[in-house]
């Protein structure tokens, strides 16, 4: 059972490159988030706490995120003052879940950890894949990932 439908806008093969990409900037944004949470702990220059020092780098790989989604993966030419607005609201939903499952399933329901860890690792994604495609950034550049005959506004 797959959970991630690729668009129906695409062809097969540019669906499933919009997907490795999409995939890709998701993996590099993690590492980039844990390598600078690490660093940015550990260092006696910004004396962070734990918590600043996970925040920074959250804002951190967003924008690389956000950037690397805007140009490398959507390859949308919507302005930033669209875009930036539309993602950091997606980006916020995505932080409300992550604090809202565990909240909910462990605290009120007393089920384990792995439980809204597993189902925020799944929605989270899923959501943003087709909210960064059909909304964020819907437009696409003509000849770019297949999409030459329909340009969204």
């Amino acid at each position: 059972m797959c959970l991630v439908r690729v668009p129906e806008h695409l062809p097969p093969g540019d669906a499933l490159t919009l997907l490795a990409r999409f995939g890709m900037v998701g993996i590099s944004a993690t590492i980039l988030y844990a390598a600078l949470v690490a660093a940015f702990s550990k260092s006696q220059l910004l004396g962070f706490t734990p918590v600043q020092a996970s925040l920074g780098a959250y804002a951190a790989a967003a924008l690389f995120s956000y950037l690397a989604h805007k140009y490398l993966t959507f390859v949308s030419g919507r302005s930033h003052r669209t875009t930036a607005p539309r993602f950091l609201l997606l980006a916020a939903t995505g932080f409300a879940i992550a604090y809202g499952a565990p909240a909910l399933m462990t605290v009120k329901l007393g089920l384990p950890l792995v439980v809204p860890v597993l189902i925020t690792c799944l929605l989270v994604p899923t959501i943003n894949f087709f909210v960064l495609d059909r909304w964020v950034f819907a437009d696409r550049r003509p000849g770019r990932h297949g999409n030459r005959s329909r340009q969204r506004r």
